[in-house]
């Protein structure tokens, strides 16, 4: 039970420090309500009605941006791990990481082809 101590109170601390902010925030904080705030967040697309028909198609440029995150995170989080082994892998793991980067490259690419990297 010893080696789970520091463990126990480190999630107190962090559970004490969330339930104390959202406290804090909801005493200090303005209260302004309007439609604007109470309504859906939809990634900047006009919330549907209630009683709209649920079929809606939403622009593709909102895949291309998503796909473009999820590339980069799976090339941080498979990086971190061969930079901290490199030297033991040998060319092993420089063949390896050569073929995920050319990998994550053609990804890369076909994201640059389709207009995703525009922001306008």
């Amino acid at each position: 039970m010893n080696a789970y101590g520091p463990i126990l109170v480190l999630a107190a601390i962090a559970s004490a420090f969330a339930v104390v902010s959202v406290v804090i925030a909801s005493v200090v904080g303005p209260r302004r309500r309007n439609a604007a705030k109470l309504s859906a967040y939809e990634c900047g697309i006009e919330p549907l009605p209630p009683a709209a028909d649920l079929v809606q198609r939403f622009p593709v440029k909102y895949y291309l941006t998503a796909m473009l995150f999820i590339i980069f995170d799976i090339e941080i989080v498979f990086l971190y791990p061969w930079a901290v082994a490199s030297e033991s892998l040998g060319w092993f793991g420089l063949i390896a990481v050569a073929l995920f980067i050319v990998n994550v490259s053609v990804a890369y690419a076909y994201e640059w082809r389709r207009g995703g990297l525009r922001w306008d």
